[in-house]
Formats: structure tokens, sequence, C-alpha cells
């Protein structure tokens, strides 16, 4: 991978994240996945911790969910305008229902799985209630929480790499499990440090706004929002979010381009080897 090419892939990400295709198509999204967490977020509000905690890692599972789909029309979108080609929205769209629909069901393994380990923590919760013992099962199996709640951590993060590395074959090329796992090992197998270092630029641009976003957000709910009933808090964040959503959208669409590039990038190290 040489630096050249890495510099101009990112000028050229960056420069097509502010596409009005693109844009118009990764703003909604980035709204309905905020309308997902809220929704979450408010039904948690008067719950137990561990019910609002397992709708909040429910919220941001499903979101990645929508948001592979969207990153699958981003790339492909990018593909042509790299290429000076102009593709309208809805033959994007239309030319693209397979793999949208062959997308959705990949993303709702991760969402079965946390599922799972939501049911588990679940009994650990009904242990603990046990009356007389359940103090003396909260200590002697205090691990059980612990490791269920880092897997589902990385569960997280395999979900956000899914994003970065899965997106770019399936849109560019097809949604055959078996050639797209061997492709993902390959690529993890031979240029791992690679990879990683393509992974951490995409998602700077994310964590730089996203993190000023939030910053904002908390104080905003710490000197202005009052509301706590949940249609109160569900419209004072919804109205958030709105703007929000609008900042942050660029910076996802980067992501994606990126994607697509580093894509390109590691296929034409492969020709080179």
């Amino acid at each position: 991978m040489r630096w050249v090419d890495l510099e101009k892939a990112f000028t050229r990400a960056l420069l097509l994240s502010i596409s009005k295709k693109k844009l118009l198509l990764a703003f909604p999204a980035i709204v309905l996945c905020s309308l997902v967490a809220i929704v979450c977020g408010a039904l948690g509000l008067h719950a137990s911790e561990w019910m609002a905690m397992s709708l909040g890692f429910l919220a941001y599972l499903l979101s990645s969910g929508l948001l592979l789909t969207l990153g699958v029309l981003i790339i492909r979108l990018h593909h042509h305008e790299s290429k000076q080609k102009s593709l309208p929205i809805k033959d994007l769209i239309y030319g693209s229902l397979d793999l949208l629909i062959g997308t959705s069901y990949l993303s709702i393994v991760p969402v079965l799985a946390y599922l799972f380990l939501w049911g588990c923590f679940g009994l650990f919760i009904l242990l603990q209630k046990i009356p007389l013992l359940g103090n003396l099962f909260s200590i002697l199996f205090a691990f059980g929480p612990f490791l269920l709640i880092f897997i589902a951590l990385l569960l997280c993060m395999f979900n956000i790499a899914l994003l970065f590395f899965v997106a770019p074959p399936i849109a560019l090329q097809s949604l055959q499990k078996v050639s797209l796992l061997r492709r993902l090992k390959h690529l993890l197998d031979q240029k791992f440090l690679s990879c990683l270092v393509l992974f951490f630029i995409a998602l700077f641009p994310i964590f730089l706004v996203g993190g000023l976003l939030c910053i904002a957000a908390a104080l905003t709910q710490l000197s202005f929002i009052i509301e706590t009933r949940f249609l109160g808090f569900a419209i004072e964040w919804f109205l958030i979010m709105v703007p929000f959503s609008a900042i942050l959208s660029p910076a996802v669409v980067f992501f994606f381009n990126f994607a697509a590039e580093s894509y390109q990038i590691l296929q034409k190290v492969d020709k080179e080897l």
C-alpha cells in the first residue's frame, strides 16, 4: 500500500462526501437510527438498569443493520461518481433491491446473537432475585454478567467492522456468502495492519464530529432538558437528533466512501502481489 494511493483515496472520499445524492440517502437513514435509539431510550427511562442497558445495545445493533443497507447504496453510488458517471437514486435503489434484501438477512445475525446474550444475562438477574441466596449467587457468579457484557461490546465492535469490510464487496461484487467469507479471511490474514489503519482513518471523522455532537447533546440535557415522561422525552430528543443527524451525515458518507476506496486499494495490492 503506497502513501500516494492512500492520499488520493482519502481526498476523493472527502470531496465526494459532500454529494447531494449521498446526503439525501444518509440523512433520513441516520434520523431513523436516531428514532430507534430515542424510542429504546424512552422505554428504558423508568425501567431497570438491566432493561435500559439491553435496550441501548439492541438499538445500536438494529441501527447497524440499517447502516449496512445504507452503506451498500452509498458505495455503489460512490463507484459511479468516482468515474464521473451519473446514476439517479431511483435507478440505484431499484437496481440494488436484491442486494438490500440479502444484506438485511445478514444484519439479523448480530441481533439474534445479542438476544441470546440478553437471555443469558436475564438468568443471572433471576438468580440474584432468589430470596436468601440471591446475594450469594450475585457474588459467586459476578464473572458471568461481566463476560456477557464484554462479549456484547465485542459484538458492537464487530458490527462497526462489518460496515467497513463487508459493505464494499457486497456493493461492488455480490452477496455470495462463501466467497465473501473467503475474501474477508484473506484480507485479515495477509493485510491485517493495512486493514486496521484504513479502518481507523475512516472512523476518525465520525469520532471527531460525533464526539462533539454527543458532548453538545449531553450539556443540553444537563442545562435545558427537564422532561422525564415518555412522550416529552421522545419529542425533545427527536428534535435534537434532526440537526444532530444533518451534521453527522457527511462523516457517515465519508466512512462508506473511504471503505470503498480502501477496498479498491487492497484489491490493487493483491494484483501487484
